[in-house]
């Protein structure tokens, strides 16, 4: 199966810092990761988005 890319969203601005591949195939849940926000200068909660 192929892989789609998907971003990783900051949960405080809304900042799309972070991109990563996922498989096709839907899941029930998004991935959620503590990462570092450019804008925000600190570790925040990053979404996943399409």
């Amino acid at each position: 199966m192929a892989q789609k890319k998907a971003s990783l969203a900051c949960a405080d601005c809304g900042n799309r810092n972070y991109s990563i591949s996922v498989s096709s195939t839907p899941k029930p849940t998004r991935l959620e990761v503590n990462k570092f926000c450019k804008n925000c200068k600190k570790y925040t909660l990053h979404k996943e988005t399409r």
